[in-house]
């Protein structure tokens, strides 16, 4: 029987791990924004030393309106600013390695980075393409994807057409994917410089992820439930969502005003045609999160409850306060992944207003959902207190990258409220070391299997070190950068120390 409580407790630890949700882009770098090159590997070894077993990012695909990641051309294809150019230069593709470029900046600036980068990467593309590397097999097995050369168009023809959303190209261009004529030179080669790039972020960002994994490492990937409008997804699969004749959306997703904005949420994204996808077996759902099922260990869906229910708004309406709520095949669909994608790991961003048919559909799937520690405490009353109905098959977060940091958040307390959680914290066990500490402690003690803290709450950083504000769009937005790990490692070594104590390695 003693045995037997042994091999049960500590099956139940090797469920509990750590995370650090640390953006690609906000990694430091030579020149200006994170890549996929040493920082990424140094990164990686700073967790494997410290006991974190999962490095939560942010989503991958090339970025579009506003630098949203939550925007991107494309389901399936990564930001050429993340390719690593160092990388380039000790494969042969640069003769040296680039001069820095905005070093130790605090935050990106992405139009000045991408044009710093882009003749280097023509260069390379020049030097891959004289070494014949398109008939190498592992470019060739690269580029036989459907997704890869459509991307390649899309991108060549968006140049084109002056950098303009599809809907505004010429009419051939915009029926490309359904009359696929011959296009120029120019563009062709355009496509197939695009088609390099793919291929170049591939191969290093699996060399990442293969590290990570050598390492005990899971990489939890971000998935947006919606695309952008803009974006090959649309443009190359008109069908799969509600469109006018010109491709243009005739309700587009959002959510209703809710804690994050008061306005709601209004964020453009085109509704799909479920009655289509049903009829096509959700093949995009199957293509889309399958793909992703090969770069990353963990897929977050972001904004989960549309599986449910979702916020169909008239693309009349200048906000997203006015719309109605919609069943979605949830079921369906998830049931279609998991017969497709076996071994699939999902877990559900759950937060906002929910109906309760939503926590049934995740828990239904046995999906881990969300926990965020400043929308758990309430300290209105004498006493703080943490509200949320805590249980073990779930993610806690001291806080995501759409809400204020943890310090940011408690500076903004009155004086009385700041009491009131210390005061909490003390009584639940959480007393050591700056308040910073407390709340991290706080969070990895919890009963959650997965407990990550943001990487700017784990420095302590204030609102410097916010990420997004839901509901705007632009600079400062996206553009976090951490200059260098000399913090980081100094605090990285005190989160280790702490998740031992915790019992999360």
């Amino acid at each position: 029987m003693y045995r037997k409580s042994c091999k049960e407790r500590r099956s139940k630890n090797a469920m509990r791990k750590a995370g650090v949700l640390m953006p690609v882009s906000a990694l430091p770098s030579r020149v200006g924004a994170g890549e996929l090159g040493e920082a990424a590997f140094h990164f990686i070894e700073l967790l494997k030393k410290n006991h974190v077993k999962i490095w939560q990012i942010l989503p991958l695909n090339p970025v579009g309106y506003g630098n949203s990641p939550y925007q991107p051309y494309s389901s399936c294809a990564g930001d050429e600013i993340y390719i690593s150019l160092d990388k380039l230069a000790e494969d042969g593709l640069l003769k040296t390695a680039p001069e820095a470029f905005l070093q130790n900046a605090k935050r990106v600036d992405y139009e000045a980075v991408r044009q710093y980068r882009e003749p280097f990467l023509r260069e390379a593309f020049e030097v891959f393409t004289k070494k014949k590397g398109q008939e190498e097999s592992a470019y060739k097995e690269f580029a036989a994807q459907e997704w890869v050369y459509e991307y390649g168009v899309f991108r060549a023809l968006k140049k084109a057409n002056n950098g303009n959303c599809w809907n505004d190209w010429a009419e051939e261009d915009r029926n490309w994917p359904e009359n696929r004529h011959a296009l120029s030179a120019e563009v062709e080669a355009e496509a197939q410089y695009q088609m390099f790039l793919q291929y170049i972020f591939y191969t290093q960002w699996m060399d990442v992820k293969k590290t990570a994994n050598e390492a005990g490492i899971e990489i939890m990937g971000d998935v947006p439930f919606y695309v952008g409008q803009d974006s090959v997804d649309v443009w190359g699969g008109k069908d799969n969502f509600l469109l006018d004749t010109d491709g243009r959306p005739i309700f587009i997703a959002g959510v209703p005003p809710d804690y994050f904005s008061a306005t709601g949420q209004r964020w453009g994204n085109p509704i799909y045609d479920w009655e289509h996808m049903k009829e096509q077996n959700y093949q995009f759902w199957v293509d889309r999160i399958g793909y992703s099922n090969k770069l990353f260990d963990i897929i977050r869906i972001d904004h989960f409850r549309a599986f449910d229910t979702y916020w169909k708004i008239p693309a009349t309406c200048p906000t997203a306060i006015d719309g109605e709520w919609i069943e979605a095949p949830g079921y369906e669909v998830i049931d279609t992944l998991q017969k497709e994608l076996p071994g699939l790991n999902l877990v559900a961003e759950d937060l906002g207003l929910l109906r309760p048919e939503v926590l049934v559909l995740k828990d239904h799937y046995h999906l881990k959902g969300m926990k965020i520690l400043i929308f758990s405490i309430e300290t209105g009353g004498k006493y703080a207190r943490d509200t949320f109905h805590d249980v073990e098959n779930m993610i806690f977060y001291t806080g995501t990258h759409d809400n204020d940091t943890i310090m940011q958040w408690y500076e903004n307390m009155s004086t009385a409220s700041r009491r009131k959680l210390r005061r909490m914290l003390k009584k639940a066990g959480a007393s050591q070391g700056s308040v910073k500490d407390r709340f991290l402690q706080y969070t990895m003690q919890n009963q959650a299997e997965y407990a990550i803290i943001p990487l700017a709450d784990i420095l302590g950083l204030g609102k410097e070190g916010h990420i997004n504000t839901p509901g705007t769009i632009g600079s400062p937005n996206w553009e976090w950068h951490l200059p260098d790990f000399v913090q980081a490692e100094k605090e990285l070594q005190k989160l280790g120390r702490l998740i031992v104590d915790t019992k999360r390695i």
